[in-house]
């Protein structure tokens, strides 16, 4: 029977939301526990090279295991699975958490694996599903999973299922894998990264590179780039999401150097992101994938120009801020609203507006231009008052293109009422509720005009 060796490493990120602040700020500590998942099977008594299976991994492990003493913010356990059941006959269910998370654990794993004997078959599905469970709550931790097998699956369960549903739930990430002896790519490729290790050697070596990658973060910047395809635009956020689950990982708001480069950030290499910045309307840039302990660069077109609507011939709000709707050219979704007097970043295209006065003021085709601010100018309100013999029934309307607009319903309460209205000729209709005949409504025609006041008695006479 051809003997192998298998290392597979998982790690596990608990969403947090780490913000990058700044050299000036301390950062937020992160503890990272590893759970050591250890093969002790029967299998394991086999021989490989210079030693039994078992010997070469509890060798391995030691050496690691002191190479990790003096890591700061972390923490260890181990877990293992075919050591309490003989084999024959088969138990798939022997699996047992051996060494719990806790600080300075690593005499007592090294004791543990020394101690321990294989002795029963390869539940490596559930063991992987049962280490799940083994890390406490921890919302500033990095959970990191080792398996080291001398084997495949022996209980019908499926790693590769279990792999690819608990990453998608977040609980892991894409796992590396170290195959010594015969190579497994093909039926390791579903489960994570393959690496191929033929010696002893290769093995640690592999082992070392693959540690490393897990405690370790790699750096990258984004660009975001004006219509120049320079890097100038900045002061935004960026949602970094795991590409497979679907879950945010970091948010992290952009900014340029002292020297005017894009800042570096540091993230964690295993995942493959998808990145949200949040520009209105939001940019995507849709996979990005590190190179553990390389520094990527990436870009995404972003430029931005303002826009700010205000009243002709005025500077300053109106008492009553009036609310502006904007779409892209030729859609109906709400980008975004804001007030008048105010400025607001776009990316540079063509939108539509909807002004909230009344009535309803529309302009389309509104050009944003790079780093310049548009300025969309309506014509200032007049203030209508309108006074009621009693309270009833009414409305008010927009003469436009020989036919009537609605505007606004009176409250009918009878009070008096005033109104800001936009320019333009306008038909009041009313009809007092003791009154029980149509033709009793009262009309009234009126012009507004900006920055001026109009009285609309509606009484008979």
């Amino acid at each position: 029977m051809r003997i192998f060796l298998i290392i597979s490493i998982f790690s596990l990120l608990p969403f947090f939301a780490a913000a990058q602040v700044g050299s000036q700020e301390k950062e937020k500590v992160i503890t990272t526990r590893i759970l050591f998942l250890f093969d002790a099977s029967q299998s394991m008594y086999g021989r490989w090279q210079s030693d039994m299976k078992i010997t070469i991994a509890r060798k391995i492990m030691s050496d690691l295991l002191d190479s990790l003493r003096d890591v700061p913010n972390l923490e260890l356990a181990l877990r293992c699975y075919g050591h309490t059941k003989d084999y024959p006959p088969q138990d798939c269910d022997d699996t047992r958490l051996e060494v719990p998370f806790g600080p300075d654990n690593v005499e007592k794993i090294k004791y543990k694996l020394k101690t321990i004997n294989p002795r029963g078959t390869t539940p490596i599905a559930m063991s992987l599903e049962r280490a799940g469970g083994d890390f406490p709550s921890c919302s500033s931790c990095r959970n990191i999973i080792i398996l080291i097998t001398d084997g495949l699956e022996e209980c019908n369960g499926d790693p590769c299922a279990v792999s690819l549903a608990l990453q998608k739930k977040g609980i892991f990430l894409k796992p590396f894998i170290i195959g010594i002896g015969k190579s497994f790519k093909e039926q390791f490729d579903c489960v994570g990264t393959y690496f191929d290790a033929t010696t002893e050697k290769q093995f640690s070596t592999a082992l070392n590179i693959v540690i490393s990658q897990a405690l370790n973060s790699t750096s990258c910047q984004v660009n975001l780039l004006d219509v120049k395809g320079n890097p100038t635009e900045t002061n935004v956020n960026m949602t970094f999401y795991d590409k497979l689950s679907g879950l945010p990982k970091y948010n992290f708001i952009h900014s340029l150097n002292n020297k005017g480069f894009p800042d570096t950030l540091v993230i964690d290499p295993l995942l493959n992101y998808r990145i949200q910045v949040h520009t209105i309307p939001p940019v995507f840039i849709d996979s990005l994938e590190l190179t553990p302990g390389k520094h990527t660069v990436v870009g995404v077109s972003a430029p931005q120009g303002f826009l700010e609507v205000r009243t002709e011939g005025s500077s300053t709000q109106s008492r009553n801020p009036i609310l502006c709707v904007v779409r892209e050219s030729g859609k109906m979704n709400t980008l975004n609203t804001q007030f008048m007097y105010t400025r607001e970043k776009y990316i540079c295209d063509v939108y539509d507006l909807e002004i909230m006065t009344l009535p309803r003021t529309y302009v389309e085709n509104v050009r944003i231009d790079q780093s310049t601010t548009t300025f969309v100018e309506v014509p200032s309100a007049g203030t209508s008052i309108f006074q009621f013999p009693a309270s009833g029934y009414g409305s008010l309307y927009l003469k436009k293109d020989n036919s009537l607009e609605w505007v606004y319903n009176f409250r009918g309460t009878g009070e008096q009422e005033v109104i800001m209205l936009q320019p333009g000729e306008y038909l009041a209709v009313f009809r007092s509720k003791f009154q029980t005949r149509s033709m009793l409504t009262i009309e009234k025609n009126f012009t507004v005009k900006s920055a001026t006041m109009t009285k609309v008695n509606l009484s008979m006479f």
